[in-house]
C-alpha cells in the first residue's frame, strides 16, 4: 500500500468495509490542528512495517458527513481501525505513534 488515500461516502463501502485487509479510517477535518499533527505520523506507519498489512484512509468528516455520522464521529480527529467490514476499536483525539501502531497490531492479532 504505502500511502494514504482519501475516502469519500461514495467510496468507503468498496475502499473499507470490502477490504480484504484492516482498514484504519482517520476522520479528520481541514480546521482541526490535532488531525494535521497526526497525518506525518500516519504517512510514517502507511510508508513502514505495515504497509502490507493494513490499509490507512481519510475521511474529510465536512465533505463526507454521512460516513461520520453513521459512526457516531463527533470529535476529530478520530481513527477507527475497520476489521472484516465492521468497526474493531477506535481512539479519538491525536495519540503517540507507538498508540496508533499498538492500534494497528490489535487488529492484526487472530480472534
Amino acid at each position: 500500500m504505502g500511502a494514504i488515500q482519501p475516502v469519500s461516502d461514495k467510496t468507503f463501502e468498496v475502499d473499507v468495509l470490502k477490504s480484504d485487509i484492516p482498514v484504519l479510517v482517520d476522520f479528520w477535518a481541514e480546521w482541526c490542528q490535532p488531525c494535521r499533527k497526526i497525518e506525518t505520523m500516519l504517512n510514517e506507519i502507511a510508508a513502514g512495517d505495515l504497509a502490507d498489512k493494513v490499509k490507512i484512509v481519510k475521511v474529510d468528516i465536512d465533505s463526507n458527513p454521512e460516513t461520520a455520522r453513521a459512526y457516531q464521529v463527533l470529535s476529530v480527529p478520530t481513527l477507527t481501525v475497520f476489521k472484516d467490514g465492521a468497526p474493531f476499536r477506535s481512539v479519538v483525539g491525536a495519540s503517540p505513534k507507538s498508540a496508533l501502531v499498538r492500534l494497528i497490531e490489535s487488529a492484526l492479532e487472530p480472534a
